[in-house]
């Protein structure tokens, strides 16, 4: 009923900056979508391209989304998120804007978590020579991210594993 985003820089060793961006599911933990683009700053369109894609991956189309149900999408309080563009685009695709409280990134402790780990786990390991080098390898990042990391939250299983065990409880196993 709720997903969540954040943004985050990469330096590379060149000097340059990524910048990424990402809606995540706080229940199965998966990244429907993500953006990055060589710069420092998180814009508004990319935002808002990436909300389009989350719904369009997670329902199929816009019209799918369950008319019953109100899914929240829990930001900070960066630009980018509570521009009224990106909030207007939000609200069209059926999501519930929500914003931390100002001086609280705990409140977004989900997406918080996944910063965190993505810099541990993937970051710590890329070849951060440049911009375009990283740009190379964060569609396998995200992929690996999403079909294998392990999640505590989920019972040791990834994302996609944990979607599949709910969608097909009877493999359970």
């Amino acid at each position: 009923m709720r997903w969540c985003s954040d943004g985050f820089e990469i330096k590379c060793d060149s000097g340059e900056t990524v910048t990424a961006t990402f809606a995540k599911d706080c229940c199965d933990r998966e990244i429907l979508a993500w953006r990055a683009w060589q710069g420092k700053g998180l814009p508004g369109e990319p935002v808002r391209d990436m909300l389009v894609e989350a719904v369009e991956r997670r329902f199929g189309t816009i019209e799918a989304i369950p008319q019953a149900c109100e899914l929240e999408f829990l930001t900070d309080n960066g630009s980018a998120y509570i521009a009224h563009e990106t909030r207007g685009i939000a609200r069209s695709l059926g999501l519930k804007p929500i914003n931390t409280p100002v001086c609280s990134p705990q409140s977004n402790g989900i997406a918080e978590s996944f910063v965190n780990t993505f810099k541990r786990d993937y970051m710590s390991r890329m070849d951060l020579c440049d911009a375009p080098t990283v740009l190379a390898q964060l569609p396998d990042a995200f992929e690996h991210f999403n079909e294998i990391h392990p999640h505590s939250s989920l019972k040791m299983m990834s994302p996609r594993e944990f979607r599949r065990r709910q969608n097909h409880p009877a493999h359970q196993g």
